[in-house]
């Protein structure tokens, strides 16, 4: 799955600007112009789809809506991609972690989008789930 989110951006009456992602209600921010509205926008998303991780609900899949889009970093859309692989194989952090050999902690931090995990070690724990982690390079619009 790609982590590339598509936000609508709309201009506020004092003129700021307001960012909302149709896919994460919860993601919203705003800036005084387009260009720091659009810097806030990653934060505001990845701080968003670090609630469903903690309320331990499943990551809302990105739409084919057109428009501007967020790109989430590797490593942030390899935890996202983690955590929806457990999700969806009934996995806890403590089973997981007894596959993997490591601590529960060890497994919760790969799982904290504010944590900075080796991606080596998220790729790992991707892959005792049957999952591999692709990186790809493409040429920015």
């Amino acid at each position: 799955m790609r982590y590339e989110y598509p936000m609508h951006l709309e201009r506020q009456g004092d003129g700021s600007v307001l960012v909302m992602f149709p896919d994460v209600p919860e993601a919203v921010t705003d800036g005084a112009d387009p260009d720091e509205a659009l810097r806030e926008a990653q934060d505001a998303l990845i701080a968003a789809l670090g609630g469903y991780i903690n309320a331990r609900r499943p990551i809302p899949g990105p739409s084919s809506m057109k428009g501007p889009r967020i790109h989430l970093p590797p490593l942030i859309a390899a935890k996202l991609a983690l955590y929806q692989a457990m999700w969806e194989a009934g996995l806890t952090a403590v089973a997981l972690a007894k596959r993997l050999d490591l601590s529960e902690g060890a497994v919760r931090r790969l799982l904290d989008l504010d944590h900075r995990s080796h991606i080596g070690q998220v790729e790992a724990a991707l892959a005792v789930l049957g999952k591999r982690l692709s990186v790809e390079v493409y040429d920015a619009a």
